[in-house]
C-alpha cells in the first residue's frame, strides 16, 4: 500500500494539536517531522498521531455545513490543501463519522451489498479536502450536523484490482491506478432520523443499508483491497473509539 505525507503545520495549527502516540502498526513504525523542535509530540500507543484539528461546523436553513470564524477552522483549512497526493492516483476523501457510542457510520452498496464502507468521495479541482469530505458526507448520507474531531495528517492510497479499474475507467472516463485518500473524523451531532440514504438529492444513491458498527465490524465487513487503509485510519482514530 502506497503512502504518501507532507504534513505542513503552522504555528496556529500547533496550538490546537493534542498529543498522540506513535508505535509500529502492522509491522511498520510512522513518524511526522515537525519544523518546530520546541514544540515536540509526545508518544502513545497509536500508529501515527492525528492532527487533531477540532472544527465546528454548523447546520444552516439551507442544508449546508460551514466551517465556524474560530483561528481553527481558518489554518486548518490550509493542511491539507498544501500536501500532495501521490501521481496516478484520484484524489479522494474518507468520512469515519461516529456516535455519542464511539459507533461508526458504515454502510451497504447497492451495487456489492455484501460490501461495507464508510462514506467516501472525489475531491473536485481546487476544492480543499475538508470541504470535500463534508460535502461527501452530506451528499451520501444526508448528515448535516457532524464536527471535525481530527485528521490523518498523510494520504493513503489504495489499488483497483484489475476489472475494478477497467470498469471505473470507463465510468470516469480517466484510467487511475486507485484512490489516494485523506481522512477524516467526525462526531454526529443529530439525531438517526437525519440520515437519509438517498442523500441531498443531488447525486444517485449509493447506499442500500446503513448501521452503527464497531471497528471491528467495519474491517470485517470492507472489501478486501480497503482493508488495509481501514486498519490505519482506524488505528489513528482510536483514542476516539474507546
Amino acid at each position: 500500500m502506497g503512502l504518501c505525507r507532507f504534513p505542513v503545520l503552522s504555528c496556529s495549527q500547533l496550538a490546537f494539536l493534542h498529543s498522540a502516540s506513535s508505535s509500529s502498526f502492522l509491522g511498520r513504525p510512522r513518524t511526522i517531522s515537525l519544523s518546530f523542535p520546541n514544540c515536540p509530540l509526545q508518544s502513545s500507543n497509536f500508529a501515527t498521531p492525528p492532527l487533531l484539528l477540532k472544527t465546528r461546523f454548523l447546520t444552516s436553513n439551507a442544508n449546508t455545513l460551514s466551517a465556524s470564524s474560530s483561528p481553527s477552522s481558518s489554518s486548518s483549512s490550509s493542511s491539507s490543501s498544501m500536501e500532495a497526493p501521490p501521481e496516478g492516483y484520484r484524489r479522494n476523501v474518507g468520512v469515519c463519522l461516529i456516535n455519542d457510542s464511539k459507533k461508526i457510520f458504515a454502510a451497504s452498496r447497492l451495487d456489492i451489498p455484501s460490501a461495507w464502507q464508510m462514506p467516501q468521495g472525489g475531491i473536485d479541482e481546487g476544492e480543499d479536502p475538508r470541504t470535500a469530505a463534508i460535502r461527501e458526507l452530506r451528499e451520501e448520507t444526508g448528515v448535516n450536523s457532524a464536527e471535525i474531531l481530527a485528521e490523518v495528517p498523510y494520504w493513503l492510497t489504495y489499488d483497483f484490482p484489475p476489472a475494478v479499474r477497467e470498469k471505473l475507467r470507463h465510468q470516469w472516463g480517466s484510467d487511475w491506478k486507485g484512490q489516494a485518500q485523506k481522512w477524516f473524523l467526525l462526531k454526529f451531532t443529530g439525531k438517526d432520523e437525519e440520515i437519509n440514504l438517498l442523500g441531498d438529492g443531488t447525486e444517485k444513491a449509493e447506499f442500500g443499508d446503513w448501521s452503527w458498527k464497531s471497528a471491528e465490524q467495519v474491517i470485517d465487513l470492507a472489501v478486501d483491497f480497503k482493508k488495509p487503509v481501514y486498519k490505519e485510519v482506524l488505528a489513528v482514530f482510536a483514542p476516539y473509539l474507546q
